[in-house]
């Protein structure tokens, strides 16, 4: 037992070495410059001028849960289309969906630019056609496009996993009771999936809200998400860290409370993600 005890510490020892360097040193270093001033001094006065940051906190959240809400519109049934298809054809759509999630993360965004741009593909199409160019970039649509077409595989693949274990004589017992579709949907499908569904939901709104990228290439100076002033207040230099290490602290405490609301949904069942 001990020597299994050391091997297993021994393996494991890489990555405490990772975690402490890459995850706690950073957490730590922003715990201290959010309660402290230029000069260490302990203080809350930077947690106190959040105020100031309501505005972009609200549109992160809001911004966030549209996306989510459209994200799992649209991913839940396809993943319940997948799940209904031979194994080669499942196969099939399961690397369709994977694909974009192997390409880097700025071209994805950067391709959207090309397509919803002034003189971009879909205007270009409608002038040929003689109608009016249409605003399409640098507006909350064009964010909320971008968060949905990059986080959707996350939500269709926790809840084509949980789909494609369901037992199938549930169903088949449902429909001898009398169920039609709808009622299948309603009994069985949707409560048995939840925990996919939840862990989906997660997985799309923790990157939603923290994200600044896809605000800054989509949304231009029009949209300030708590994302984007973080990154501003970063890049203003070093009089500035206590203020956006505060920022960052209240979203890490954001995200955290919702991912502990999210887990007690999912409490003792499984496909539960996180914590």
């Amino acid at each position: 037992m001990n020597k299994k005890s050391f091997g297993s510490r021994l393996i494991a020892a890489p990555y405490l070495v990772w975690s402490a360097i890459f995850i706690v040193v950073p957490l730590i270093i922003m715990f201290y410059f959010a309660l402290t001033d230029q000069n260490g001094v302990f203080t809350l006065a930077n947690l106190a001028s959040l105020g100031l940051y309501k505005k972009a906190f609200g549109i992160s959240i809001l911004y966030a849960a549209v996306a989510t809400v459209i994200t799992l519109l649209l991913a839940y049934p396809m993943a319940y289309f997948m799940t209904r298809l031979s194994i080669s054809s499942q196969r099939m759509l399961f690397m369709i969906v994977m694909i974009p999630m192997w390409m880097n993360f700025l071209i994805r965004t950067y391709s959207w630019i090309t397509i919803l741009a002034n003189t971009g593909l879909i205007n270009t199409f409608l002038t040929k056609l003689g109608l009016k160019p249409l605003q399409l970039i640098n507006t909350p649509g064009a964010v909320i496009l971008g968060m949905v077409y990059d986080f959707i595989p996350y939500m269709i693949l926790p809840i084509y996993s949980v789909m494609s274990k369901l037992d199938k004589s549930l169903l088949e017992a449902a429909e001898d009771l009398g169920s039609d579709s709808f009622g299948k949907l309603r009994r069985v499908i949707l409560p048995l999936t939840k925990p996919g569904v939840i862990s989906g939901i997660t997985m799309v709104f923790v990157p939603s809200v923290s994200t600044f990228y896809i605000s800054q290439k989509l949304g231009g100076n029009k949209t300030m998400l708590i994302g984007d002033a973080i990154e501003y207040l970063f890049n203003l230099g070093p009089s500035y860290y206590n203020v956006a290490s505060a920022l960052s602290l209240v979203l890490m405490l954001m995200i955290l409370v919702c991912l502990f609301i999210m887990n007690r949904f999912t409490d003792d069942e499984g496909g539960g993600v996180l914590m």
